[in-house]
């Protein structure tokens, strides 16, 4: 898997659970968009990551970083509630989020090594 594979999982998992998030909330809690927005931001970024641009694949990885932090808080709360189907969400942001960020990382390395 590269990079940009992992980027553009991550992104449609973000817009995916998101959305269930939103629907499963009888389209009352608005929070639940916020990984969609985030997962739109990461989708736009995917040609540029896939092209291999640094700044993009910062700002990519930023955007991962960023929702990665912000998942903490909704991920120990759906685990403490009980509700299968909210830590399912949950657990699969967080895991794509790592996985995306593992592969990212892991092209950076091969990248310096390539220039020497």
């Amino acid at each position: 898997m590269t990079a940009h594979h992992a980027n553009l999982i991550n992104a449609l998992t973000l817009m995916v659970c998101g959305v269930w998030g939103y629907i499963a909330n009888d389209f009352k809690s608005l929070t639940a968009l916020i990984p969609v927005g985030f997962g739109v931001a990461l989708l736009v970024c995917y040609g540029g990551v896939k092209a291999q641009n640094k700044i993009v694949a910062h700002i990519a990885v930023l955007l991962t970083l960023v929702i990665l932090v912000a998942l903490y808080m909704p991920l120990t709360s759906a685990l403490g509630s009980g509700d299968m189907a909210r830590i399912l969400r949950s657990v699969l942001m967080v895991a794509t989020g790592l996985l995306a960020l593992v592969f990212f990382i892991k092209s950076f390395v091969d990248a310096r090594r390539a220039r020497g």
